[in-house]
């Protein structure tokens, strides 16, 4: 009965140990320089969204106004323009 026992123990301790390989370990946390690695990160995120947001505003706004403005004063009459302001007695001089 006691070696049967001893048997029992060896069998206990075999398994443990395999059990031990089976675990695997976590990676320790960074604690040093783990503030400027999260600014650093985060500062280069905003500087990439800002200058997409920047590029895509000049591209579907600014590029679509300045094109509009070219095409208001290329067919501006600015006397014809007068002219009707003055018809309808807009100007008190006229």
């Amino acid at each position: 009965m006691v070696h049967g026992w001893n048997n029992f123990k060896v069998e206990l301790k075999k398994s443990n140990f395999m059990a031990d390989k089976a675990v695997s370990t976590i990676a320790k946390p960074q604690m040093r320089g783990l503030l400027n690695n999260v600014i650093k990160r985060n500062l280069i995120t905003a500087i990439t969204l800002a200058a997409v947001a920047g590029f895509s505003f000049k591209q579907l706004v600014g590029n679509e106004r300045k094109r509009r403005y070219a095409e208001f004063y290329r067919t501006y009459d600015a006397e014809k323009e007068f002219e009707e302001m003055r018809q309808k007695g807009l100007f008190q001089s006229c």
